[in-house]
């Protein structure tokens, strides 16, 4: 057999292998990310095993977290850095940052992944930032001390709730434009959209209640109080069947399962001190709080409504970004 014919056998045998090794033989595991708002680094944290697998440091005050639809990039709101944190999934690594007005504190990414939304909270505008040129694409005045950030399911429409001014401003997410202000309770800090895409819930810290908004009109449909009104409801998370909510407590200690249906808490668990970020598993078996004086997550069996793992993390962790 002459060299050629040789040649032509290797590279026959030797393509299938190439082939089967280009191809991942599974999924990567899932992570959870912690973002520790004194300890100015982000913890990766491994559902499986419950551990700590990477502390990745950032910015200067890290705080809310968001991920890009490719599942490649994790954001991070860096506060004192005027800055948003991007970080590279596989890497686990921060690889730029990209200015974000002053003082962002959460931050959501359009479906299409190319535009961040921050609220600034000290400046009292929302901001919108090309991903790919890092450029500012507007700068909205809104309610006084905006936190909490959403966006409606098809991207059109931005919601931003305002702390002093207890409401919530509706934006055109193209150009910024105010469509909207909707009144909601005292000190308003989350504004979460239903698994279904037809509602958002926004919690009322110091009102102790929760308002929800029909998104299709931004009409006011109920408010409810969260057990005595007393607890301080921070963050929420939804059950992906929607029949289920879960709200941190951050000055009681726990979190609260709201049957949406009756609009009614319906059971509480206790957990580590200062609950505020809040993540939910895709198959909600195990719910997760961010601690933060603790420097703690509680990890919660959604089954027995039980917490059974307490994993440290950084100082003052912040908010929860869980990446399937």
């Amino acid at each position: 057999m002459n060299a050629a014919m040789l040649r032509g056998r290797y590279l026959a045998l030797l393509g299938p292998l190439c082939l089967a090794a280009a191809v991942p033989t599974h999924s990567p595991d899932p992570q959870l990310w912690v973002s520790n708002e004194l300890s100015n680094t982000l913890s990766v944290i491994s559902p499986r095993s419950n551990g700590v697998t990477a502390t990745i440091p950032v910015g200067k005050r890290p705080r809310g977290l968001a991920g890009s639809p490719d599942r490649r990039t994790v954001y991070v709101a860096l506060g004192q850095d005027d800055a948003v944190g991007v970080i590279d999934i596989a890497q686990a690594k921060l690889t730029r940052t990209i200015p974000a007005g002053r003082d962002p504190e959460l931050v959501v990414v359009s479906p299409d992944g190319k535009t961040l939304y921050v609220s600034n909270e000290e400046i009292a505008h929302v901001s919108a930032i090309d991903v790919a040129t890092g450029q500012l694409k507007f700068s909205t005045p809104v309610g006084v001390e905006p936190e909490g950030i959403a966006l409606s399911p098809d991207g059109a429409k931005l919601y931003v709730t305002a702390e002093t001014s207890n409401n919530v401003s509706v934006l055109d997410a193209r150009n910024g434009r105010l469509l909207k202000t909707i009144p909601v309770g005292e000190n308003p800090r989350t504004v979460a959209v239903t698994p279904d895409g037809r509602r958002a819930y926004v919690t009322a810290e110091a009102g102790g209640n929760v308002t929800v908004i029909d998104l299709a009109t931004d009409v006011v449909l109920a408010q409810f109080p969260i057990r005595d009104g007393k607890t301080k409801p921070v963050r929420i998370a939804f059950a992906p069947d929607g029949r289920l909510a879960y709200v941190t407590e951050g000055a009681a200690g726990t979190v609260s399962v709201i049957d949406l249906a009756l609009a009614k808490v319906i059971d509480t668990i206790p957990v580590g001190k200062r609950p505020w970020g809040i993540a939910l598993s895709p198959d909600a078996k195990h719910l997760y709080t961010a601690d933060g004086r603790s420097n703690q997550v509680s990890v919660i069996d959604t089954e027995t409504q039980k917490v059974v793992a307490s994993i440290p993390v950084g100082e003052r962790p912040n908010d929860l970004l869980y990446i399937p």
